[in-house]
């Protein structure tokens, strides 16, 4: 990032209840009302967003359906719709990339610019016409809160400080003072066992945080990332290395009539292709899988299998089948919540290696499955999930198995042609 003698150098763009804002702006009957944004269509429920008419009378995330009803019975109740979510992301991606260019996109409604010299210039200027923007080419429903700052994480602090539709600009030269009315809550990166510790020191304010020294930052908390989080708060440039991706992998809380052995496999199934699928389009074969589930009791079961790094569905539906049949004689198949599975120990396709007792039979048998994964994938993009399948693959009740929106991943838009 370059240097920034205007005090600002990043742009952080946050939605304002995005999911909420984004059904009233797709449905216009809905617009003044409070909406509440539910993962499936059912009572037994809870909201996973709210419009700022909902806001007004304290529902949130969390807040129960029944209770939301209780509290406002004008409340309007809708199902999400990710694939509309995604698509409506994509066109607000295109509008600020005409106004500014897009530096990282963090979740589904958060993104961040950094600004060359002759932007942070006129850092506020630019904030201003991406909202015009926005407002012009997508529509007024859809409004956005916007921090200006040296770094990332002043800029963030900044976008969530006046919500809804604000604009903050807190300046290198503003630092620390500006920081100064913070709970340490209200840091992004400061969790509950950051907070622990942080009192556990004496640490219980901002100005307490911010007179700490870079290697004490790090004592505190058991790393690096003390002494970036420090430098990030004092308006210094962090440097990160580049992540790799780990896993690919897919939950879903069961309906209450999904919850039998049966359809609990039939869904584990789905999510298990789901996730092999993303798995496959982004070049990579996995050298592992986990299959878990979230008990009636509040208790998790887990297991895992290892093997010769593998991309197909046949082979990857084989091991599930084994960690189910596990599940089945511990006599726990038909106590579950919620299932995942999760393929890991990723590696990417061209730097795999052949099981060295693999004979020439077994490694042609193992390259027909992975071609005939390839044609399927092709398949079920073109003609629908259901075009052609290993087995019988039954989608669970709210759609969306192994497409919904999760913080920090968007799903592809091929994820959705198969729905």
């Amino acid at each position: 990032m370059p240097s920034n003698p205007f005090g600002v150098a990043a742009l952080y763009l946050d939605f304002d209840s995005f999911f909420a804002s984004a059904e009233q702006h797709l449905r216009p009957e809905l617009r003044g009302r409070p909406v509440g944004v539910t993962p499936m269509a059912t009572e037994h429920t809870c909201l996973i967003a709210a419009s700022r008419e909902a806001k007004v009378f304290g529902f949130k995330v969390g807040t129960p359906v029944r209770e939301a009803r209780q509290i406002c019975p004008d409340i309007a109740i809708v199902a999400a719709r990710p694939d509309a979510y995604v698509r409506l992301h994509h066109a607000i991606l295109g509008v600020i990339g005409n106004v500014v260019p897009i530096g990282a996109v963090r979740s589904i409604d958060e993104l961040v610019c950094y600004l060359m010299l002759n932007e942070q210039a006129r850092a506020q200027a630019l904030a201003l016409d991406i909202k015009v923007a926005l407002a012009r080419d997508i529509g007024p429903t859809l409004t956005c809160s916007i921090g200006l700052g040296p770094n990332e994480l002043i800029a963030k602090i900044g976008a969530e400080r006046e919500k809804p539709d604000g604009l903050v600009m807190i300046r290198r030269q503003d630092l620390p003072g500006a920081l100064y009315g913070l709970q340490l809550q209200d840091v992004p990166g400061i969790a509950k066992g950051n907070m622990a510790r942080l009192a556990r020191a004496g640490i219980v304010d901002m100005r307490g945080l911010l007179g700490l020294a870079p290697k004490q930052m790090r004592a505190l908390w058991g790393g690096v990332e003390g002494e970036r989080m420090h430098v990030a708060l004092h308006g210094g440039v962090v440097e990160r290395p580049q992540t790799r991706r780990g896993m690919f992998g897919h939950s879903r809380i069961l309906p209450r009539h999904w919850c039998s052995p049966g359809r609990m496999s039939a869904c584990t199934r789905l999510l298990l292709v789901k996730a092999a699928r993303r798995m496959r389009r982004e070049g990579y074969a996995a050298q592992a899988l986990s299959f878990s589930m979230r008990l009636r009791d509040g208790t998790t079961w887990q297991k895992a299998e290892r093997f010769t790094a593998v991309r197909d569905d046949q082979f990857l539906l084989t091991v599930l089948h084994r960690l189910m049949h596990r599940a089945f004689k511990d006599g726990v198949m038909g106590e579950a919540k919620s299932v995942a599975v999760v393929l890991s120990d990723i590696v990417a396709q061209g730097d795999r290696l052949n099981d060295l007792f693999a004979t020439e039979a077994m490694i042609r048998n193992r390259d027909r499955w992975e071609k005939l994964a390839e044609v399927t994938d092709a398949l079920s993009v073109r003609f629908g999930h259901s075009a052609v399948m290993l087995g019988v693959q039954r989608q669970p009740p709210g759609g969306y198995a192994g497409a919904k929106i999760a913080f920090g991943r968007i799903p592809d838009l091929a994820d959705f042609a198969e729905i």
